[in-house]
């Protein structure tokens, strides 16, 4: 079974991933399994507690939990926790597209709607075991679908969180990045995608990219270095400064 697996990113720069084996996803299954079934008690449990007040409010209830259990767990978590489910967090392991970067909500969709494949169809789950043994890349057939890979925490990173996303209205440091007056789309998407790859970096490579890629674009548009403010989230204002000017959020 592959271990390891090498990206390039847009960067130019080579960044090895430990790709998470059978035994981990397994256990976080189990983990997640457990989870899913304590939350389908719980429905239960709140139905029939409300059953004799209101017996059409207690199904409806019910089958919301189903629904979120069944369909929406997996998704919701990887996509909102950064490819992580209860069961990947404690085993140390995530979800990434394959090209590194965040697990999409699109991947996320793709990937659980085959692991219920998996429920309905043994032999489906028969294939994923041989996939995830032969497939390059540790793959099953929901990854292969989503473009994804299932790869071990990175432990020698500088864990720098990202204040906000894109999905923020106005992030609170844009008056420190002047107005960006030329600011290219390829500098932009630069910027943007070490943003989103920053956290998961090796600390050398975050330094280097941060000398190679955003000190240029900073220099070039007159964005001084701040005490106390760290340059990722500087970068992050530019990108939500630029995205929102050009329609992009």
């Amino acid at each position: 079974m592959p271990s390891e697996y090498s990206i390039v990113t847009p960067e130019k720069v080579a960044v090895e991933f430990r790709l998470a084996g059978i035994g981990s996803r397994i256990f976080a299954a189990f983990i997640d399994a457990v989870v899913m079934v304590i939350l389908l008690m719980s429905g239960a449990f709140l139905s029939t507690a409300i059953m004799p007040a209101s017996a059409g409010m207690a199904m409806l209830i019910f089958l919301l939990v189903v629904l979120f259990v069944i369909a929406g767990y997996s998704i919701l978590l990887e996509s909102v926790w950064n490819g992580q489910t209860v069961g990947k967090k404690l085993m140390g392991i995530r979800v990434r597209m394959a090209d590194g970067s965040p697990v999409t909500l699109g991947a996320a969709a793709v990937r659980s709607v085959l692991r219920l494949g998996d429920l309905l169809l043994p032999v489906l789950m028969a294939i994923d075991i041989i996939l995830l043994f032969l497939s390059p890349r540790a793959q099953r057939l929901g990854d292969i679908a989503a473009n994804t890979i299932v790869v071990h925490e990175r432990r020698n990173v500088d864990a720098v969180p990202l204040s906000s996303g894109l999905s923020d209205f106005e992030h609170p440091l844009e008056g420190l990045v002047g107005d960006l007056r030329g600011m290219t789309a390829e500098e932009y998407l630069a910027i943007k995608t070490l943003c989103d790859r920053y956290p998961e970096l090796p600390s050398n490579v975050q330094a280097r990219l941060t000398r190679d890629v955003w000190q240029p674009v900073a220099n070039r548009y007159s964005i001084p270095t701040y005490a106390g403010v760290h340059p990722v989230y500087l970068m992050e204002a530019v990108v939500m400064k630029y995205a929102r000017r050009h329609g992009l959020l």
